[in-house]
């Protein structure tokens, strides 16, 4: 068989496993917001229950690259099992906590395994399926965070009325059941069999150094301040650690992280935008609701209802961007995304002032187009320029810079959002105060689009994309039912 992967079965149920895999750790990215006071009520413990989100966020991101290449290496099946499983153990022990360090440590193990599934999910997708239909299934997956972002907190909330905010994580073990059984069933893989060196050195090193920059990044200005020993620590050890893993990388017969992936023009670029979207997208999606609530006097919900105008057009515009890009190109589509984006945010800062959900929604359902534009391309064409054995990598290392945009952004734009606070005598109960916040963060999220539409325009052309190797097998699944290699895809 020509590729790595051999699938002998039909997508429906594979796509159906990916789908609930992904629902599962976007809902519990988000189902704890709603519940905090359930579980402090509970468990005690007030002051450390911002780790239930950052340690769940920290292991879910430092481990993607690691589980990445050992997808690339054993293949998908065995780490998207393992994922699921891990994530099962996880949510029995969070639902039995005793104590409120025992649900953070038992949320850390959530996110060890929720790192597994995110990319894994992705590349699945990307082997069982064409470049011609990769968009609207990426549009599926996108709809899945959508609905999540409603979903999570509102199961949250009834939980917590119920007084059973345990119940928020025991509902797991039934889905992952059927997430795994599915995978087992439907996902087969025929992965060449050949001696593989594991590159522990590169492995323990990135995921320490992450580990160290992605704490320090959440914490910084909440747990400890910016200029403490442990923000200062933090970054220099994580720094030093760094440097060393790019040493060890260049030596390694089978690097975690190969580096000269990034000399690859469609990945690095990817990688970039990715990440700006990524500090993008927490500024709109933390700060809009607030901005609404205390600035407009709006209900939670109305809020909510704004913000996932955005969260609406994002699966809606990535389902129709493939017959976008395969009309009129990779790099127009993106460009295309990028504008919408950036027209979209600066309505949003022009009308800051004045805050109205119905003029929210309405830009924030252009902004969604535009990231639904620019965010499925991007990873499509990517994963469309390297052989099978390296499409994990680059998937994880997308996914990756991603989050660590996130974890930028939240760290930046908090530290603006604090900064006008203090300025207006720290009231965040104040509108007038809430409206200032809000939109100095608005602002730095169009500065930040402009550096997005910048990236776009430099996106290599599609006749680049067509000139790699890994673009005429892109058209193909490999291996498919009857065991063709390279047989084109059938439904």
């Amino acid at each position: 068989m020509s590729s790595g992967v051999g699938l002998r079965s039909e997508r429906g149920p594979i796509l159906a496993a990916m789908m609930l895999a992904t629902a599962l750790i976007a809902i519990d990215t988000t189902v704890l917001a709603t519940a905090v006071p359930a579980v402090v009520k509970d468990l005690g413990g007030f002051e450390s229950f911002p780790w239930l989100f950052s340690i769940y966020l920290l292991t879910m991101t430092v481990l993607v690259p690691v589980y990445a290449k050992l997808a690339d290496t054993i293949g998908r099946r065995p780490l998207m099992i393992l994922g699921i499983a891990v994530f099962l153990v996880a949510s029995i022990l969070c639902g039995l906590a005793w104590d409120m360090p025992s649900l953070i440590v038992f949320r850390a193990l959530q996110g060890i395994g929720a790192g597994a599934i995110q990319p894994l999910s992705i590349t699945v997708i990307g082997d069982i399926y064409t470049i011609q239909e990769r968009a609207r299934i990426q549009g599926y997956i996108g709809s899945v965070w959508a609905a999540a972002s409603v979903v999570g907190p509102t199961l949250g909330a009834v939980f917590s009325e119920l007084d059973a905010w345990r119940w928020i994580f025991f509902v797991n073990v039934p889905l992952c059941l059927l997430a795994g059984w599915l995978v087992l069933r439907g996902l087969k893989e025929s992965v060449p069999k050949r001696p593989h060196r594991i590159d522990v050195a590169g492995a323990s090193l990135l995921t320490v150094a992450l580990t160290g920059l992605v704490l320090a990044i959440l914490e910084g200005g909440h747990a400890w301040a910016w200029d403490a020993w442990p923000s200062i620590a933090l970054f220099a050890g994580s720094g030093a650690l760094l440097v060393a893993f790019v040493l060890v990388e260049r030596r390694a017969a089978e690097p975690v992280l190969p580096l000269a992936i990034f000399r690859r023009p469609v990945i690095a670029a990817s990688t970039a935008i990715s990440f700006i979207f990524g500090v993008a997208l927490i500024g709109l999606t933390a700060y809009t609701p607030t901005y609404l609530q205390v600035g407009a006097g709006v209900s939670p919900f109305v809020g909510g209802i704004a913000l996932a105008a955005m969260l609406l057009g994002w699966p809606i515009a990535s389902a129709i961007s493939g017959r976008l890009f395969l009309t009129r190109g990779f790099r127009f589509t993106i460009v295309l995304g990028a504008l919408l984006a950036l027209i979209g945010s600066i309505g949003l800062v022009a009308t800051a002032s004045t805050p109205n959900p119905w003029l929210v929604a309405g830009v924030s359902l252009v902004i969604g187009f535009g990231f639904g534009w620019c965010a499925a391309p991007t990873l499509v064409a990517a994963q469309a320029t390297v052989p099978w054995e390296e499409r994990a990598v680059a998937t994880g290392t997308i996914m990756f810079a991603r989050s660590f945009g996130q974890a930028i952004g939240a760290a930046v734009l908090g530290a603006i959002a604090n900064s006008v606070i203090a300025q207006h005598g720290g009231v965040t109960t104040d509108p007038a105060t809430i409206i200032a916040a809000s939109t100095a963060v608005f602002v730095a999220v169009a500065v930040v689009l402009v550096a997005h539409f910048v990236l776009a325009l430099a996106f290599p052309s599609d006749r680049q994309l067509r000139s790699t190797e890994g673009w005429a097998a892109s058209s193909f699944v490999e291996g498919v039912a009857d065991g063709t290699p390279d047989a084109p895809v059938r439904e």
